[in-house]
């Protein structure tokens, strides 16, 4: 059998991965490290931190690296994904098979928590059938798939900011930049939550009566936070958000946009 572990390990911050990934790290076989180009080194280089300071015996844990296939950006978003994630897939398996021929423990570190979206759970539902195809012992391995939490960012967002997630008695949804420049403010919700903003989606929205908590690099030492009535801030926060992208050459960022301040006061902030 091949266990395939989920570890959620944070944003950033090694103070953050819970004492459950601790021990899930150290029972695996085979660590697999993602790589996502140079612009994104730093994402590596925290995983490696993690091995380097977590592992109790790095002799009996291999960890490798390999590069992440890259999604198709020209081609159709939802078919372009498929594709994607069918490539990942094959790229885990032929590593299992390399490195892990009569089958074990494999973990995975996941950046924040595997369930809020991250797609990692979606690719391991496919190693299975990907592990039919290999040629060596692992072919035709049942794969069990476990899941460790971790902290998220929208987590640190709200602890950041000291705020809680939602106005009292009121709903919040999660959505993408995608969907709030498609769609607009999504029917129902006093808060919002918007993730996987390639830059600016709030300015589809009217902004009187808004306000936004933005943050980027959450939980790692670059982070940089910035909140006020979105009339007012919007444009610090576009020029801050390109500003550090072209600092760092790549950027995460989040935020949470509400129709009041979330019963706890107007204060402006702006945390480099």
């Amino acid at each position: 059998m091949i266990t395939l572990s989920l570890i959620g390990i944070g944003t950033g911050n090694p103070d953050h991965v819970t004492l459950a990934a601790v021990r899930a790290l150290n029972e695996a076989d085979l660590i697999l490290l993602p790589r996502k180009g140079d612009a994104k080194s730093d994402l590596i280089d925290l995983r490696r931190l993690l091995c380097r300071n977590l592992l109790d015996d790095p002799d009996r844990t291999r960890v490798v690296e390999f590069d992440l296939p890259r999604r198709d950006a020209q081609a159709d978003y939802l078919s372009a994904v498929e594709a994607w994630h069918a490539a990942i897939a094959d790229a885990w398996a032929a590593l299992i098979e390399t490195h892990l021929p009569r089958g074990g423990q494999v973990g995975m570190l996941i950046w924040g928590d595997p369930s809020l979206y991250d797609s990692s759970l979606r690719i391991a539902s496919r190693l299975e059938t990907c592990m039919k195809g290999c040629t060596k012992g692992t072919a035709g391995y049942p794969v069990e798939v476990k899941v460790i939490p971790g902290i998220t960012s929208l987590q640190v967002l709200t602890a950041e900011h000291r705020i809680p997630l939602n106005a009292l008695a009121e709903p919040v949804q999660i959505t993408t930049g995608r969907r709030l420049r498609e769609h607009g403010w999504p029917d129902g919700a006093a808060t919002i939550a918007v993730m996987l903003d390639s830059g600016g989606a709030f300015e589809s929205l009217v902004p009187e009566g808004l306000y936004i908590w933005w943050g980027a690099y959450l939980g790692m030492d670059k982070q940089c936070l910035l909140d006020g009535w979105l009339a007012d801030v919007a444009p610090s926060i576009l020029e801050r958000r390109a500003a550090l992208r072209e600092r760092h050459g790549w950027i995460m960022d989040i935020y949470l946009l509400a129709r009041s301040p979330l019963g706890v006061g107007v204060r402006h902030r702006d945390d480099q």
